[in-house]
């Protein structure tokens, strides 16, 4: 098992255990935290099955270009599995549990399954990769829709980027604050990110 499968694999089942066994107050003060992010995803997805779907369908699934489920890792922030953990039903971490269980040799993304992407609530990373293609696919049909995908990459940036308080670095210190630690703890562990939240006064 390569390192990359085991960083995740044990940092998943750590964030399931902890979710599992923590109180009803636990989980709700999460839910609250993640309400407003929760609501962007949605407004990804709507714009993507309007916009894109028909387009990355085309390009990526049928013809398997995509130039991010075909690597053998993505980049997770700690926040991803949080929050994915969070809303999923039992199933649906059971398959994401095991897809990380199975050694393959293909150089697909570890989460990648016979059904698809095995994530509940995508990595934001993997949620907002758009290819130069699909944008402009997507600018000829009309140019008003690449103007509101833009609008959604500066929201993400909002819940990421730490040169202000923002919910990825929020739940990582609350992880940290339970005694729990992950290396996919970018916003403590990054020292890019760590200087932009001492430059912020963050840190």
């Amino acid at each position: 098992m390569s390192s990359y499968r085991e960083e995740q694999r044990q940092s998943q089942k750590m964030v399931i255990r902890y979710l599992h066994e923590a109180p009803a107050g636990e989980l709700d003060a999460l839910q609250r935290m993640c309400a407003a992010y929760v609501r962007f995803r949605q407004e990804v997805r709507q714009h993507q099955r309007r916009f894109l779907s028909a387009i990355c369908t085309r390009s990526c699934f049928r013809r398997q270009l995509s130039a991010c489920c075909n690597k053998d890792g993505i980049i997770t922030f700690f926040a991803d599995l949080v929050i994915n953990a969070l809303y999923s039903p039992p199933q649906a971490l059971d398959r994401l549990m095991a897809s990380l269980g199975q050694s393959r040799n293909d150089m697909k993304c570890i989460y990648l399954g016979a059904q698809g992407c095995c994530w509940h609530i995508k990595p934001l990373v993997c949620e907002m990769f758009l290819c130069d293609r699909a944008l402009e696919e997507m600018a000829a049909a009309d140019p008003r829709t690449v103007e509101a995908w833009r609008h959604l990459e500066t929201q993400a940036k909002s819940f990421r980027w730490p040169d202000r308080p923002v919910l990825f670095d929020l739940i990582e210190s609350r992880f940290l604050a339970a005694g729990l630690s992950s290396p996919l703890m970018y916003l403590h562990n990054s020292p890019g990110l760590v200087r932009i939240k001492r430059q912020a006064g963050l840190a």
